[in-house]
């Protein structure tokens, strides 16, 4: 009975702390997560594009943005997905928001 008060009161808590950081302009941990991954107003070359902005897409972190950089160049950017950088559904979350440009030799 103790431990279900103390759940509550632990819950009741968290809730006003929130809702007072919203009420004063705080913005939480979500928020500033997603602000500093914004995604490219265009699509992002593959090719060309620093690991900063590979890490940005959605579900890509140091390991996938890693292999990305290893596996230069890229004819096309299902080549992603086909030669097995990334998985298929890490390819199909980023597929709209990447393109792979031909390099010039």
């Amino acid at each position: 009975m103790r431990l279900q008060a103390l759940l509550v009161l632990m819950t009741l808590g968290t809730a006003l702390n929130l809702a007072s950081a919203h009420a004063s302009g705080q913005v939480s941990f979500e928020q500033q997560l997603a602000h500093s991954r914004q995604l490219p107003s265009e699509p992002l070359d593959i090719n060309t594009a620093t690991p900063k902005q590979l890490n940005a897409l959605p579900g890509f972190g140091p390991a996938y943005t890693r292999r990305v950089i290893a596996g230069r160049p890229y004819t096309a950017k299902n080549q992603l997905f086909t030669r097995g950088v990334v998985p298929q559904g890490a390819y199909e979350r980023v597929s709209d928001l990447i393109v792979a440009h031909r390099v010039a030799k």
